[in-house]
């Protein structure tokens, strides 16, 4: 089944020009071209399929600082704001809640961790607290068992990932911008080296200023143009389970299953970092400069089957702007759960939060999640064409923290003071020796 999902209406008809030109409607391209808007941009969001279709309605929902990467922790400081910020300005609902994230563990490995990463995140500024044994028996009481410590950081919260992406661009309807879904971006064309425009299914709009938001698609996209993105994808199940389970946390991460209360009271199961490693020709060409990361993770993933080779995106064929594309065969990547994972975080859960022992399965879904090979974003205005941004390779990470890189893209665009500093997100990070050399300028 497919991930829960507020649909939108939008326009049909394609505007002839645009300050900028946003590809992709997730999170990040919602929130990029919401905040172009709203400083005055006339924007264009182009969407192939729905708005939030993709990964991010399949997540989650989490939205924390709790053991960030210390090149994104001051961009999840930031987003926690400017959730609060969007929701105020669109009067919408977008289900943040600063609700606290509750980690819990027997693994004194796993706490020391937690730990030494509190010490530095303390002094960032991020109020995150050790819980010793009683206290995490206390916080953690609708598990009914004792564990060795944990952690609560009590200004992280979740937001609902079937309302953040639809009722965002529902903000950027509100600030003059446009969106258009079902209609895919083919390519861009240049005029001098510089971006002149972006070629859609429905015709041309006239652009300097492209940003290229579209997740798991945006390596096959930037081959068009000869840049290449590392970039693999994994695919992640979830399921979720009907409401009525009462007394339980509303978002807890254990090692055996982690669980999210949703807007609806219902509840999302899924086990941190299990996921399925679908063959496609960008993964296979690409392979040695994720070696390293896979290396790390392979226990947690399983090999998988065909269906991302032959949803196409993550394809390497270079594709004719005047025909059909590999997005409009694909409107949204929606592939099938691994019921091996879903039913074991069914399994462990009911085992662990004996709530959940009777509350029937209310659905089950999964999606790509497209990272890079050291788990950091790329969000850089400097990828080899003049007037072309890049905002993608979100590592699984990127629901959280959104409406901050879509707050510094606007600020890398505009010509503003930035949110926080840029050079960690630089594509060129990755021509490095330790990675080869992976980008053409």
């Amino acid at each position: 089944m497919t991930a829960p999902l507020l649909h939108i209406e939008t326009r049909n008809d394609l505007p002839e020009t645009a300050d900028c030109v946003v590809i992709g409607a997730g999170i990040v391209g919602t929130s990029a071209a919401y905040w172009l808007a709203r400083a005055g941009m006339k924007v264009v969001l182009l969407e192939k399929g729905r708005v939030g279709a993709e990964q991010s309605s399949r997540n989650w929902g989490w939205c924390r600082q709790q053991n960030r990467d210390a090149r994104e922790l001051p961009l999840s400081t930031k987003s926690l704001s400017l959730w609060e910020d969007m929701a105020a300005d669109i009067s919408e609902d977008l289900g943040f809640r600063r609700c606290g994230l509750l980690y819990l563990s027997d693994d004194q490995a796993e706490l020391d961790g937690w730990a030494r990463w509190g010490i530095f995140a303390r002094g960032e500024g991020v109020d995150t607290r050790m819980l010793s044994a009683a206290e995490a028996a206390e916080r953690g009481s609708a598990t009914n068992k004792s564990w060795a410590g944990g952690v609560w950081s009590p200004t992280d919260g979740i937001a609902d990932p079937s309302r953040a992406a639809p009722l965002i661009a529902k903000g950027i309807l509100k600030h003059g911008g446009a969106v258009i879904q079902n209609c895919a971006a083919r390519g861009i064309e240049t005029c001098g080296g510089t971006v002149s425009a972006v070629i859609t299914e429905k015709g041309t709009i006239h652009t300097k200023q492209v940003v290229l938001s579209g997740g798991a698609w945006a390596a096959s996209f930037l081959h068009q143009s000869g840049i290449v993105f590392p970039q693999a994808s994994v695919r992640s199940s979830i399921l979720s389970v009907a409401p009525g389970a009462e007394g339980l946390p509303p978002a807890l991460h254990t090692a055996a299953v982690s669980i999210t209360r949703r807007g609806d009271g219902a509840h999302t199961l899924a086990i941190s970092g299990r996921s399925n490693l679908d063959p496609t020709p960008g993964a296979i060409r690409g392979a040695k400069h994720f070696l390293p990361m896979f290396a790390k993770r392979w226990r947690a993933l399983s090999p998988g089957g065909l269906q991302a080779w032959k949803a196409g995106f993550e394809t390497r064929e270079i594709w004719a702007l005047d025909r059909e594309t590999p997005m409009e065969r694909m409107r949204i990547l929606d592939p099938k759960p691994s019921e091996v994972l879903v039913n074991e975080a069914l399994a462990r859960a009911r085992k662990l939060l004996p709530a959940l022992e009777n509350v029937p399965v209310q659905a089950k879904w999964a999606g790509y999640i497209d990272s890079t090979p050291d788990g950091v974003p790329v969000i850089d205005t400097d990828i080899g064409i003049p007037g072309l941004t890049l905002a993608a390779g979100l590592s699984g990470h990127g629901f959280g923290i959104g409406p901050g890189v879509g707050h510094l893209v606007a600020d890398m665009l505009i010509g503003r003071e930035p949110i926080t500093d840029t050079g960690q997100y630089r594509l060129s990070r990755f021509e490095t020796s330790q990675w080869g050399r992976v980008a053409k300028f």
